[in-house]
């Protein structure tokens, strides 16, 4: 496992209390648990060829940093050190057609690659993680154990070939911009009506028996009891790039999805406003993901 953040400890720590034995690296050791005493099952490595010196062959190699400029330094970098017959898997929001490209690549050193779109959050380690997996068939055949300990029942599948994981993730994760918009919509006309209603218990009794019950009401339930008026957090939304790539793919495909694109452009326009949906939007993804928040200036 390269990178033990919120998720990489998460999926390493679930990967070990299931028997599999762990080779873990992050660059910057003071990020995450040392996993040595946290389970038997867990060995730190000091680099990424330690890394892999440390696995016995075929071995498999499971990338979980941060899209981008870092995961394309450590595929390349992997990518020196693995020999035919290795895989590697690319857990994090990659963007599905890098992962095309990075498949294609390896493919030629006879290394497979995985793209497995990931989602669970913090809440992974105990829930289990939700599982989209891109791969050659026996690629992901060969890894399926790995794939059954880490997703809860029902919760992983194979949903095509290279590249395929991604767009898929790339997909849930523009659904999730549209759902938490439509929550922080309906919870700012109710924290703005006259009648002097109580938003914390409104959400409360939503989460049983209602139509719109979810996961995420949950979550806007648990921060809610919290802070009612969610006055300790700025309205502030951060975008992780996904929504912007569906509403892309979109264009190009000619697909309606004005949802989602409306849901992207008011987190722009919420680095204007702090409005109660901005600020309830922003509450959300810190309940499921542990993203940051902005402190509110009163």
């Amino acid at each position: 496992m390269v990178g033990l953040g919120k998720m990489g400890a998460g999926m390493t720590l679930r990967l070990c209390r299931g028997g599999h034995q762990v080779v873990a690296f992050d660059v910057n050791p003071d990020a995450a648990p040392d996993m040595t005493e946290l389970t038997a099952n867990a060995t730190m490595a000091s680099s990424l060829a330690d890394l892999v010196s440390k696995l016995e062959p075929p071995r498999s190699v499971w990338v979980m940093v941060p899209s981008g400029e870092i995961t394309e330094s450590a595929v390349e970098s992997l990518s020196e050190y693995l020999a035919e017959g290795d895989t590697m898997i690319d857990g994090g929001n990659s963007r599905y057609t890098d992962s095309i490209d990075h498949a294609a690549a390896l493919k030629k050193e006879g290394i497979g690659f995985v793209d497995a779109g990931t989602s669970g959050g913090i809440w992974g380690l105990d829930e289990g993680f939700c599982l989209m997996i891109g791969a050659e068939r026996n690629d992901f055949e060969a890894l399926e154990p790995i794939f059954e300990t880490l997703a809860p029942e029902n919760g992983y599948a194979h949903v095509g070939g290279p590249g395929a994981g991604h767009f898929t993730k790339m997909v849930h994760n523009g659904i999730e911009y549209a759902l938490m918009e439509a929550y922080g919509e309906g919870f700012d006309l109710l924290a703005n009506s006259d009648l002097d209603l109580k938003v914390d218990e409104i959400a409360e009794v939503w989460r049983h028996g209602s139509v719109v019950r979810s996961w995420l009401l949950d979550l806007a339930a648990s921060a809610l009891k919290k802070d009612p008026g969610l006055e300790s957090i700025s309205g502030f939304v951060e975008d992780s790039g996904e929504g912007r790539w569906t509403i892309e793919t979109a264009i190009d495909q000619r697909t309606p999805a004005p949802a989602i694109a409306v849901a992207l452009f008011n987190r722009f326009a919420s680095r204007r406003d702090d409005t109660f949906a901005n600020r309830l939007i922003a509450a959300l993804r810190h309940e499921f993901g542990g993203h940051a928040v902005e402190p509110r200036e009163r």
